[in-house]
């Protein structure tokens, strides 16, 4: 992914000296040896303590109160189990060896383990689930030549963004009916385009180029080939977040946030506008569809800011008219199991949206032997496949998805002709 263009973070921070374990050492050896010579009136037993006292006295070096610490991540966000470097530098420690060791934070593996030694070096780490995770803490020690003393300094490294890494998709959903806006998709009119419409009869102001010669001569007029006009739509990711179950890594709201990242991408490579709606307890955030690379990471960036809803107890009405155009392909992602969600699918069905829904419910309750609890499984089962049937019946496919599978396999039956708008019949 491209580069953040992080700005290095240069602070000063204070040190906090005291002894190392090797002068403690020292300074007990030369203690047990005077109290001995005190006490066994035996001045031999000085001469231990001689050594161990001239090395304190030597290992007086320069020891500075501060010391300034740069600090530069090689970016501020990065998917799922990719490597990120951090870059740490330390100026004020000359004639000092440095030592670094990195407590990763939650969330985020270390992927050069242990201490690093030099006033400059780089540590790798890498974020195994998605979410607005810390690098955590750097705790650099600074000792003298003669090890006697050490510095000691706690640095907070920044946050950073871990997306979701996206699910395989290359084709794309389109819809019957497009808006007139210059785009990739071959309309059902023809116009200005690469694949082949029709022909149709030669009129005064026809490229001559275009002039079909063998129907031409069949019919005994001129005819013209005609082209496929080339549109874009409005595509509007819709990101159930109210129901999270099954395992972390694989649950309802990673496959939902995955599959959004996903169909992000492959729809802003067609030039499509793509705009995302996350519903959420308590309200609903929402990114205008727009254009360019730049929106795969703000779609992203919306569905993982929690708690941000635009307004308390939100529904699909009061949304702007910028959130959800008219004439959009409305794509949900959803297990399905909050009613109130699923009563706001069927009011935008019936307001005249085009919907797709990626059913990303892959657990069932626990098989238990007692006949109550069978009983509840089933009827939990039942009525699932019951609001899955009166999905499809009001003209909203749905469709499963576990994950695993590149988003190609179940969108399939809807990639390979136009998708029919509200109201429209075959």
């Amino acid at each position: 992914m491209p580069p953040a263009s992080p700005d290095s973070k240069q602070v000063e921070h204070l040190v906090r000296w005291r002894l190392s374990r090797h002068a403690r050492r020292l300074l007990t050896l030369a203690l047990a040896a005077v109290i001995a010579a005190l006490v066994q009136r035996r001045p031999e037993f000085l001469g231990l303590a001689a050594p161990a006292l001239l090395l304190l006295a030597a290992g007086r070096g320069v020891r500075p109160a501060t010391v300034t610490i740069t600090v530069k991540p090689s970016t501020t966000r990065a998917f799922e189990r990719e490597i990120v470097a951090l870059d740490a530098a330390a100026t004020g420690a000359t004639g000092l060896d440095v030592r670094w060791t990195l407590r990763p934070g939650k969330g985020v593996d270390l992927v050069r383990t242990g201490s690093a030694d030099g006033a400059e070096v780089r540590l790798l780490v890498s974020p195994d689930h998605w979410g607005r995770r810390e690098f955590g803490t750097v705790e650099m020690v600074l000792r003298d030549r003669w090890r006697l003393t050490e510095g000691h300094v706690d640095i907070t490294l920044p946050r950073f963004n871990c997306y979701p890494h996206p699910a395989e998709q290359d084709t794309r959903v389109v819809l019957s009916r497009l808006p007139n806006r210059l785009g990739e998709h071959s309309a059902r009119t023809w116009g200005e385009g690469s694949e082949f419409f029709g022909i149709r009869e030669y009129v005064p102001g026809d490229r001559q180029r275009s002039i079909n010669w063998a129907a031409s001569t069949r019919r005994g007029r001129l005819q013209v080939n005609t082209f496929a006009a080339e549109r874009s739509q409005d595509v509007v990711l819709l990101a159930d977040a109210t129901s999270d179950v099954g395992e972390p890594g694989s649950s309802a709201l990673d496959l939902a946030l995955r599959g959004s990242a996903a169909a992000a991408r492959a729809y802003l490579q067609a030039r499509d506008r793509v705009g995302v709606v996350t519903y959420q307890w308590g309200g609903a955030d929402w990114l205008a569809p727009g254009l360019g690379k730049r929106q795969v990471y703000k779609i992203i960036e919306t569905m993982l800011a929690s708690d941000s809803g635009w307004s308390r107890g939100a529904s699909f009405r009061k949304l702007p008219r910028a959130a959800l155009p008219p004439g959009a392909l409305v794509i949900v992602f959803s297990p399905l199991l909050d009613q109130r969600f699923v009563e706001a699918l069927r009011d935008m069905r019936e307001r005249g949206f085009t919907m797709l829904i990626v059913d990303v419910l892959n657990v069932e309750p626990p098989a238990r032997p007692r006949v109550t609890d069978r009983l509840a499984r089933r009827i939990w089962k039942m009525e699932q496949e019951a609001i899955r049937f009166s999905l499809r019946e009001l003209g909203i496919p749905v469709v499963r998805w576990n994950g695993t599978d590149p988003l190609d396999l179940p969108l399939a039956p809807y990639t390979r002709r136009p998708l029919m708008h509200a109201g429209s019949r075959r």
